[in-house]
């Protein structure tokens, strides 16, 4: 299991992370029904919390990172596994590009009773940051793998595979796949996919994933996109768009950062 992470952040993630929180907490206290994390606030409810299955799914998530959950991303875990369980209805395994310490995956493998379904799910990652030989000139210039070495630095990160495999040795049906996408690509053998989960903080590699799995997509699946919304991966966000538009599917913008987009049944 992952060691504790938080404490190998540098000291000025730590305040960072305690300033932003600081300011969530502000909101919280002073509307107390207001949901305040993860850059989202929100005035609406959010009776998800309250549910245990929920609850008990989250936890494990946070347990990759060591049990300190300083992602704090119950809104965007939420609707992960939202589209995890209706795809856990759908012929096809399950495909997650850019796993880092596996939150969101843990989560989703807890929440389904995952080695209950038969399905495979495939994690690929470089497990060392961003490729820089994949990065555009364009993400490279905003600072893309500035904020990737530091992000390896920080901790935030994860740099190594033995802990996430170590995280992984739960469930049976899971195979990690160390290495670049698009270069990996091949090696998930899977024939159809129900869901994919795409969060590599660079665009090349999404579009080059979403192109690569759209033809073993089953009608119905779903592809959900963990930057698409967030401010600073405009690149990300343009280029699913053109990709998008070259499908003929829609990308659903989420207030939470992400991107939903749902395989036509044609």
């Amino acid at each position: 299991m992952v060691a504790a992470v938080a404490n190998r952040l540098s000291v000025g993630a730590r305040l960072r992370l305690r300033l932003v929180r600081t300011e969530y907490w502000l909101a919280r206290t002073l509307l107390p029904d207001v949901y305040a994390n993860d850059a989202f606030v929100s005035f609406h409810r959010h009776a998800f919390l309250e549910d245990p299955d929920f609850q008990r799914a989250y936890e494990r998530g946070a347990r990759a990172l060591g049990g300190q959950d300083w992602y704090q991303w119950e809104w965007r875990v939420h609707i992960g596994l939202w589209a995890a369980a209706n795809a856990s209805q759908l012929d096809g395994d399950f495909v997650e590009c850019g796993v880092s310490y596996g939150f969101l995956s843990s989560a989703v493998m807890e929440f389904l009773d995952w080695d209950q379904l038969g399905k495979t799910f495939y994690l690929l990652d470089t497990f060392a940051g961003i490729d820089p030989r994949f990065i555009t000139a364009g993400e490279r210039q905003a600072g893309a793998l500035d904020r990737s070495e530091l992000n390896l630095r920080n901790g935030m990160y994860v740099s190594g595979v033995d802990g996430v495999k170590a995280n992984f040795s739960q469930w049976s049906n899971q195979r990690i796949i160390v290495g670049a996408v698009p270069e990996t690509l091949e090696q998930v053998e899977a024939s159809s996919v129900a869901f994919l989960h795409i969060d590599m903080n660079c665009a090349p590699p999404e579009v080059a994933a979403l192109r690569f799995f759209w033809p073993r997509l089953t009608p119905g699946a779903f592809v959900l996109l963990d930057d698409y919304s967030y401010r600073g991966h405009e690149e990300q966000r343009l280029a699913m768009d053109a990709l998008a538009s070259e499908l003929g599917v829609p990308i659903c913008a989420l207030p939470t950062g992400q991107g939903l987009l749902i395989k036509p049944v044609r």
